[in-house]
Order: C-alpha cells, then structure tokens, then sequence
C-alpha cells in the first residue's frame, strides 16, 4: 500500500487509504501514455503485480478481494479509508465501510491498465524477469480478475433510482445515497458500466450535485445534507462530505461527461466560474471547497492542489 500521509514530525506513515495506491496504476499509465518510457514500466511492473497479489489475498483494515463477485471490500470500525475521510476524535463521519463505488471502479481500472502493461512488456521484449509465455499468461490474468471484477460491478446499479449504490454490503446494506463518487465508473480510462448506464450516472450527478464551482458530495434531497460549511470544527466537518461542493470534481465530471456526449464545448464551459475564480478569492489560485448551497462561497483551504490541477486537465482534455 502507499501511505497517505507523512507526519511533520517524522513519525511512522499513515496507511489509512485504500484509494491512494490505486490511483497510483492510473497515475503511471498516464505518465507511460505521455512519455512510451517504458524502462520505467519494465522497474515498476514487480511492484504493482505485488500491490494486485496484496489486494487479491488481503492487506490492512479489511482490504481485500471478495471471491465471489471479485469487488473490493474495505473497512473496520473507527478507520475512514475512502478520500470522504473526516473524522473528529473516534466519531467517523462518512464510514463507508463495504465495497465503495470509486473503489471498485479504481481496482477495475487497475485490473485492466495491468493487463494492458503485460502485454505491453511481451511486445516490446521488456519481461527480463518472464518468458513471452508467462508474460502473456499474466496478462491473461489480469484480464480474468478484471472480468470478474466488471460481472461483479453490475450489482452497484440501483435500477429503481437510476444510478449506483454508493457503498455495497455495508453495515447497514446497500447505500443509495446519491454522490459524486460514481462519477469515476465513467471517467477512468476503463469503465465497468455498459454506455448507456455511463450516460445515465452523468444525468444523475449533472441534474442533482453539479454546481458552477464543482459538485455537491451528497444530494441535496439527502436527509444529511448541509448546504453551509461553517462553525466549529465538529460543524465543519460534518458537513465536509455531506453536501459541501468539492472543486476537484469537476474534473472527473467534465471528463464522464466528454465520454458520454462527445461535445467538448459544454463541458468547458462548466468550468468557466472556476476559471472566473482566480480573480476572486486566492488571486491565481483555487479553493479546496464551496457551500452547496448558492452562492457557493468558498471555504477550506484557500489554494488547494487537487482542484487546481483537475481544472487544468479537465481545460486540456476539452481543447
């Protein structure tokens, strides 16, 4: 796994993710696209068979691979994994303990970005650690855990509402909140979900979480929703990820949304008033969030990474 945090203080990393080391397939297939390096991917291909290997038989807080629908489980008490991972003392806000929609959508993505390395390192010669035969028998692999990853994934579709769970086997069953974390079954390279319910999820998240500074992290309908992001730290954060608009999702929203409707010129103009926002708040840069409610006043973090980087590749992506 990939920590998510390193102490100022240099203690020990804090693993507490299951998100951040998937990412990381999608981080190095990016950078292979950009730059065909492929000596890199020769270096790292033992690393992320081994992260896949963790995954399959199991590693921290729960994280594994359910052998009979091949999704990822992850969770315990008192352990928040997913990116919505406030937490004040020992009260997790937003648990999500169970198999989460964006998580299941990042291992698929791996699964698949895997299968394509292999094959990828057969063609070029680059297996120096395997035969032809077995490199083609690991991405045959890849390709197996994959398929049943996406037969799997089906089950996240709520056919009533329109959209998919949230989080599948929970505590408390599936959850039908509707968030923004689906999102990422459309706008990964490699989608679980067939074309016409990729469409549908963007409906979804278009007509009930998009704002004009990003999207709403739980539908305003949602008894739990809170429009304000305000007061003392216990306030805040319950509200973090319970209504309060996210910037950086714009990113993958803008992305799913260019996948499904081919049409580059709406997209960008839902980052028009991100893009106004440079000049209204930190000159030059982009807060972390915004109020769900209108106006959307920013909050949190006046100049956060994430969202200045996601509007700038979702303004590249729609050039």
């Amino acid at each position: 796994m990939l920590p998510n945090r390193f102490p100022d203080e240099g203690q020990a990393p804090e693993y507490n993710t299951v998100d951040a080391t998937l990412w990381y397939f999608e981080a190095i297939r990016a950078y292979h696209e950009a730059t065909h390096d492929d000596a890199l991917l020769h270096d790292l291909f033992p690393v992320l068979a081994d992260i896949v290997d963790w995954h399959v038989r199991g590693t921290r807080y729960q994280i594994h691979v359910d052998p009979a629908d091949g999704l990822l489980y992850a969770g315990e008490p008192g352990v928040q994994l997913t990116w919505m991972d406030a937490k004040v003392e020992d009260w997790v806000v937003t648990p999500r303990t169970g198999k989460p929609v964006e998580v299941n959508a990042l291992w698929y993505n791996a699964l698949c970005i895997m299968a394509e390395f292999a094959r990828l390192l057969v063609r070029s010669g680059g297996f120096s650690r395997f035969s032809p035969d077995e490199g083609s028998s690991l991405a045959d692999y890849y390709t197996s855990l994959a398929e049943q990853a996406r037969a799997g994934f089906a089950r996240f579709w709520n056919a009533e509402a329109g959209y998919c769970y949230d989080v599948l086997g929970g505590p408390d069953g599936n959850d039908p909140s509707l968030r923004p974390n689906q999102l990422f079954a459309v706008s990964l390279p490699h989608s679980p979900l067939p074309p016409e319910q990729q469409k549908a999820v963007v409906d979804a998240c278009a007509r009930h979480l998009l704002t004009s500074h990003g999207l709403r992290s739980l539908d305003p309908r949602h008894p739990d929703y809170k429009g304000h992001h305000g007061g003392d730290r216990r306030t805040r954060d319950a509200a973090y990820h319970q209504g309060t608009a996210w910037g950086w999702l714009m990113g993958p929203f803008v992305s799913a949304h260019l996948k499904v409707y081919h049409d580059p010129a709406l997209p960008r103009s839902f980052l028009a008033p991100l893009i106004h926002e440079l000049d209204a708040h930190c000159v030059g840069s982009l807060s972390e969030i915004f109020d769900g409610d209108p106006p959307h006043a920013p909050r949190g973090c006046i100049a956060q990474a994430w969202t200045v980087a996601e509007v700038l590749r979702a303004w590249r992506e729609t050039q």
